[in-house]
């Protein structure tokens, strides 16, 4: 298997960096070995993008895995796909637990099927958080009625199903939009007359799915030992002080700038949040960055005084806006405008402290 060569400060670059320092280099091997059709995503990156798409749904839906790497699976979106079915995911999400849903939806040549979509989260076992959401899909034979009559879909009788790569940007008007959630497109060769029927999944289906996962989650907790980072199914302890839940993380995922959300609840006041931007900007993973104090961006030649200018901003818990030198993970160093400002709740305490900082170099703006 090839070393990664994409750069940290892209999006694939980033993608590969939060799969890699979770598991070891042979994963990705091992998971294509399995037959089944599977993605995973990762939550704690903006857009909530695939962050590693099986074979068999490659070879099922017809896309390469180039087409779906780092997109969002909420493709294609149409007035056919039933959206109780899409919130149920979205709750799921939210909630942070086990769904199990009948889907339509297209390949990539734009026909039409059902599936039986099976999405399960996976944990840190250490910390409790979410790191990934595995989703199964398992085609279920449908139906087609064409002017009153019907025939199966498909010609070839093979099962089979798609998730798609992302067209848009996250949508504003709704929380949450996990990329598993499988899109509709109108296919210009259906006609309007044209209904796809739903045949309810058997319970081999919905064996065969549960099974997938239990294999994927199988993979994943074997080759997250070796990093020290393992990952199980179940949460094998409740989060602790400073968690954010997945569906936080996807929400502040959507904000573009550089920025960090830190907890001065907690001692030495940790950074909680990091976004994307903001890890493209200094260079480091986020795994480097999540729980530490921002003091690590400061350097020999950071001025003192502004530093206790900060710090008493924070001890006062009013905002501050400084310009400050700081250092990047390859030491060389930048001229930041800095904004700190308090979140506060909705009686007016503290709740957590948000530090934006603007680069003049690079005049990208930051929240730390």
């Amino acid at each position: 298997m090839e070393e990664s060569t994409s750069s940290p400060t892209t999006q694939l670059g980033l993608i590969e960096q939060s799969f890699n320092c979770r598991y070891s280099r042979w994963v990705r091997e091992a998971l294509d070995e399995l037959p089944e059709s599977f993605t995973i995503t990762d939550p704690s990156i903006s857009g909530h993008p695939i962050v590693f798409a099986s074979r068999g749904f490659l070879k099922m839906t017809g896309y390469s895995r180039e087409e779906v790497i780092g997109k969002n699976g909420r493709v294609f979106q149409g007035p056919r796909t039933n959206r109780r079915s899409v919130m149920e995911i979205r709750q799921a999400i939210r909630e942070e637990r086990t769904v199990e849903v009948s889907l339509l939806n297209y390949r990539k040549d734009g026909t039409p099927f059902w599936m039986l979509f099976l999405m399960s989260p996976v944990f840190g076992k250490k910390d409790g958080r979410v790191i990934n959401f595995v989703a199964v899909q398992v085609p279920i034979y449908a139906k087609q009625r064409r002017n009153g009559a019907r025939f199966s879909d498909g010609g070839s009788g093979l099962p089979e199903v798609v998730l798609g790569s992302c067209r848009r940007e996250v949508c504003s008007d709704s929380l949450l939009d996990f990329g598993l959630v499988l899109s509709l497109d109108t296919n210009p060769r259906e006609s309007e007359n044209d209904e796809i029927e739903l045949s309810e999944a058997s319970d081999l289906n919905k064996q065969r799915a549960l099974g997938a996962i239990n294999n994927i989650l199988s993979v994943l907790t074997h080759y997250s030992e070796s990093t020290g980072r393992v990952v199980c199914g179940k949460r094998c302890c409740l989060p602790g002080a400073g968690f954010l839940s997945s569906s936080l993380n996807i929400s502040l995922g959507r904000i573009k700038q550089s920025f960090v959300l830190t907890d001065s609840q907690l001692p030495d006041m940790p950074i909680v949040y990091a976004s994307d931007a903001f890890l493209k900007l200094t260079g480091y993973d986020r795994h480097e960055v999540l729980g530490r104090n921002c003091r690590f961006l400061s350097g020999e030649d950071t001025d003192s005084l502004t530093l206790y200018q900060i710090k008493q901003s924070i001890h006062g818990e009013r905002a501050c806006t400084v310009r400050i030198l700081n250092y990047r993970k390859d030491k060389s160093i930048f001229w930041n405008f800095l904004h700190i400002s308090p979140v506060r709740n909705a009686s007016g305490k503290n709740q957590k402290s948000q530090m934006r900082i603007c680069s003049s170099v690079c005049s990208n703006s930051y929240l730390c």
